[in-house]
Parts: structure tokens; C-alpha cells; sequence
């Protein structure tokens, strides 16, 4: 169940505005001057689906109507206040008009709580307000030392968050891997000769266990020395040997394959950060035991020491990194992602490229974005992706 529109009449007494959303790029994006309600519909659609009703009456609105792909129609209406003792309960000062099709008559689904939160719990929605995550970020000073609150402390919080996943994967890995090892020998005794795989096919097999090993060793989930066997080269192979390491390759790609999708995500988060920390001479790396990892690949002559903590981190990197870090891991798949103005903590040569990270993101996650911004450098030339809020016309 996906939203393919939302509209709003009287958004402050004086605009009206229909957002189409890009059903198959999975991104829109929409632009307007200043004043024309661009975050004020970000924050509508969220508080109504989040149930945070008193959120929802703080905006002043005639109707707000958010249309599904299956049909689905839902029309929010508040109400005067002078009438709010009709609606019962601390907060109904609005109607909720619903359709089934396009056929149907509305019907007030207030009257029916438990079919509206059951409709809620079909869409997922995540908030991420670009300022909200930059007032965060403390200002130093020699007064101010407590960093309580601060986007380094999100940081922190996100680097063990991830050591978490990571250990939890590679538990299941080792619980997978014991299982297989217990019974490998009466499989090999069990499994049937194969003469449709050749000795170069399995030679194919096991370059490509070692590559996906690498791969699982750059992110650090595997340490170098973990399953190190899987480099043997089968040379000379006979009918029983291959039946062997048949069952063996097998085994092999049942316990790699639970890395694959923490695995891609934060080979994907490597690669978008070292983009954008190589300019001031940092990188991110990962493992298990730390989560992230800052290093710097400058020689300076005050330091030494090639590794370095959150704090070192310039307050843009550290919000790139928050704000990429909870889209590819704290936003479940299916989710409709608001995000409100992400070029307020972005450097110009980082909001050029942060359409195509998000594109990337997005059918990675598989995850719906709308976004409301004012900067051309994201949209680049991909203004078929836009929805223009326009004033009264004159």
C-alpha cells in the first residue's frame, strides 16, 4: 500500500496544492518560494499517520486528502473550534472522510478508530527534518564541554548500533555454520554425483566465494583469516573430490548469504561517505567490535595518530552520516521517507551529488522519498522529479 497523492486546500487560508508522487523513480521532490507550505505539508502527512493528532491542529488547513495506489482515499477536515464539543475525545477536532474505491461513498471512519489504525500500520513514514538534526550540533566553545544531545552523541549511538547488527549477523553466521559442520560428512555420503557441473564451473564457484568472502572482509564482517579455506584452488579433481566440494560450495554460500543485505548497505554507506570525507583527508570503516571507524590518511606534524573520533568530524560530515546512516538502517523497506530541506547542512558540491546517492538508496532500501527543497544543485537536471508549489494566481 503505497500514497501516490496528496493534496491540501486552504493550507493557511491561501494556497491549494496537489503533489502527484513518482510511483515508479520513487522520488519526488517539491520546490516553491518560501512561505508556500512546503515542510507544513511534510509535517501534516506525517503527524496524521504518526496519530499525532494535537500535531495535526497546529497547521491551519480546510482539507488535507491522501490518495493510495489501491484506491484508497482519505480526506482530513478539521473542524472550528467552536464545534469541537460534536466531536468527542481530546484531540477529534477533525473529521476523517475514507473511501473504499472511487465509487464509494465517503463514510467517517473516526467512527470506525480501529479501521484507521489498521490503515496506518499498511504505511510506514519516517520524518527527517535537516534542521532539527542541525540544532543538535553543539557549539564549542571553551565554556560548553557537554556534548549532551549533540549529533556526536548520534553518532556514538549509530557506530554501536551498527557493532550490534554486525555481531548479531555473525552469531547467525556461526549458528548456521555449526549446523552445517555437524552433519557436512553424511551429506557428502548422501549427495549425488552431478555431471552437469564441470571442473571449470566449480572452479567459477569458488572465485566467487572468495570475492564475496573479500567483500564481507572490506566491510568487517569476516576478519582476513575467517574461512580462509575457501581460497583452496581445486586443481586435479575427480568424481569423488568434486562431489565433496559441491557440497562444501553449497554449505559455503548458505552461510555468506547472511551478510547480504547488512552487507550491502554498508558497502553502499562506505562508498558515499569516502566520497565525501576524501576532501578533508578522512575515510569510514567498519567492524564488528567498533562500528565506525574514522581514520585519516593525512601526515600531519601535530599527530601520529592515523585514527580519530566523532568529535573530529566536521558538523556537515557528521550529519551526512546520520542522515544516510538512518535511511539504509533505521527506516524499514516500503517506508515513504519526508525529508525537509537536506541542503541546509550540505556543502554545494555535496548537494549535486545527493540526488544520485539517494536514487542509489532508494532501490537499495526500497524505500519511497519526498522531499521538499529550494536548492537547484540537488535537482539538478532532473526536474521530472519535481512538483512546483505555485501562489494565487494574479
Amino acid at each position: 500500500m503505497r500514497i501516490k497523492q496528496i493534496s491540501v486546500n486552504g493550507l493557511f487560508g491561501i494556497f491549494d496544492h496537489v503533489i502527484p508522487l513518482n510511483m515508479d523513480e520513487r522520488i519526488t521532490i517539491i520546490h516553491g518560494p518560501n512561505g508556500f507550505g512546503k515542510t507544513a505539508i511534510l509535517r501534516i502527512l506525517n503527524s496524521f499517520l504518526k496519530s499525532r493528532d494535537s500535531e495535526l491542529l497546529t497547521i491551519p488547513y480546510k482539507n488535507f486528502r491522501i490518495e493510495f495506489d489501491d484506491d484508497i482515499i482519505i480526506d482530513i477536515i478539521p473542524n472550528n473550534v467552536d464545534n469541537a464539543e460534536d466531536f468527542p475525545g481530546e484531540f477529534k477536532r477533525y473529521n476523517i472522510l475514507f473511501n473504499l474505491d472511487k465509487n464509494s461513498k465517503m463514510v467517517d471512519l473516526q467512527q470506525k478508530p480501529e479501521s484507521l489504525e489498521e490503515l496506518k500500520k499498511n504505511i510506514n513514514i519516517r520524518l527527517i527534518e535537516s534542521q532539527r538534526l542541525l540544532n543538535s550540533v553543539p557549539k564549542r566553545s571553551r565554556r560548553q564541554s557537554a556534548e549532551t544531545h549533540s549529533m556526536v552523541s548520534t553518532v556514538s549511538a549509530y557506530s554501536d548500533e551498527l557493532a550490534r547488527l554486525m555481531q548479531r549477523k555473525f552469531r547467525e553466521y556461526a549458528t548456521i555454520s555449526e549446523s552445517l559442520d555437524r552433519t557436512f560428512p553424511i551429506r557428502i555420503v548422501k549427495h549425488k554425483p552431478s555431471a552437469d557441473v564441470s571442473n571449470e564451473q566449480l572452479r567459477h564457484k569458488f572465485s566467487e566465494l572468495e570475492a564475496t568472502r573479500s567483500r564481507l572482509v572490506a566491510v568487517g564482517l569476516l576478519d582476513k583469516d575467517e574461512n580462509s579455506e575457501v581460497q583452496i584452488q581445486p586443481q586435479d579433481i575427480d568424481e569423488s573430490t568434486k562431489n565433496a566440494l559441491l557440497v562444501y560450495v553449497e554449505d559455503m554460500e548458505k552461510k555468506l548469504s547472511v551478510f547480504a543485505e547488512i552487507a550491502s548497505k554498508i558497502e553502499l554507506l562506505k562508498k558515499i561517505i569516502n566520497n565525501k570525507f576524501a576532501y578533508s583527508y578522512k575515510e569510514i570503516n567498519f567492524s564488528k567490535e567498533k562500528g565506525f571507524i574514522f581514520t585519516t590518511f593525512y601526515n600531519s606534524s601535530l599527530s601520529n595518530s592515523k585514527t580519530l573520533s566523532a568529535m573530529d568530524l566536521s558538523s556537515g560530515e557528521q550529519h551526512e552520516l546520520v542522515l544516510l546512516y538512518e535511511l539504509l538502517f533505521k527506516v524499514q523497506p516500503k517506508s515513504l521517507v519526508l525529508i525537509d530541506e537536506p541542503e541546509l547542512s550540505l556543502h554545494v558540491g555535496w548537494q549535486v551529488q545527493f540526488l544520485k546517492d539517494l536514487r542509489e538508496i532508494t532501490q537499495l532500501a526500497d524505500l519511497d522519498i519526498l522531499m521538499a527543497t529550494h536548492s537547484p544543485d540537488i535537482i539538478q537536471d532532473r526536474w521530472d522529479l519535481t512538483v512546483e508549489l505555485k501562489g494565487l494566481e494574479k
